[in-house]
């Protein structure tokens, strides 16, 4: 299995994908948001400054996201295979990704652009719901992805909560700097022939099925 990276702005669905592709192939997904907000829980000067970033909706420094996605990477687990989601989120991000890659001496693999409207992503966004035990997501604005019980997660009762970031502001300055700064490094990734496109529009089955005839190359 190569090495798997989501490019897609906020609420694509890069974690859903993710998380079938871990269910079905077995390798760790390593989500820079994920590890991020696990970080902002910490009583500490980095936890602080992490969760006071992620609430306002901007970027984590650059310096400190490339140690943690380095340390994260040169474990045992990713060595045959992994999928990276959420960064890199500009070129310059994505030039140091390729440096990273070059240490531990990885491939880059296979790049996956998940093409989405604006106004399905503020819907999502908005409607988003995270099971604080087991981490299933949910959406109330989306019949097929409700919660049964309002507030609770089908699948262990657990408590649901909306991330401080999945609000209509927070969203709009996230959208802006992925259009602005993420975006351009899609012709990075073209130019080296490492990109795939997939429409986000469609079901999660679907575009699924479209993952996975990308990745079985």
């Amino acid at each position: 299995m190569k090495n798997i990276m989501f490019i897609a702005p906020p609420a694509a669905g890069k974690g859903t994908q993710a998380e079938l592709i871990v269910e079905k192939y077995h390798i760790p997904h390593i989500s820079t948001g994920d590890i991020l907000r696990e970080i902002s829980k910490e009583d500490s000067e980095l936890g602080n400054y992490v969760q006071e970033t992620l609430a306002s909706g901007k970027l984590v420094k650059d310096e400190i996201t490339f140690q943690l996605i380095e340390d994260r990477l040169a474990r045992d687990d990713c060595k045959n295979g992994y999928i990276i989601d959420g960064f890199p989120r500009n070129i310059e991000q994505a030039l140091e990704y390729d440096k990273i890659l070059k240490k531990l001496g990885y491939d880059i693999g296979h790049v996956i652009l998940i093409n989405i409207d604006e106004k399905t992503l503020e819907k999502r966004i908005t409607g988003r719901r995270v099971c604080e035990d087991c981490k299933s997501i949910f959406n109330i604005n989306e019949e097929s992805s409700a919660p049964k019980i309002d507030s609770v997660c089908d699948n262990c009762g657990g408590k649901l909560y909306q991330r401080n970031d999945d609000n209509i502001e927070s969203f709009q300055t996230r959208y802006q700097m992925y259009k602005e700064k993420t975006e351009p490094i899609i012709e990075h990734y073209k130019s080296i022939n490492a990109l795939n496109e997939v429409d986000g529009n469609d079901s999660i089955e679907n575009v699924f099925k479209k993952v996975e005839s990308i990745i079985r190359k």
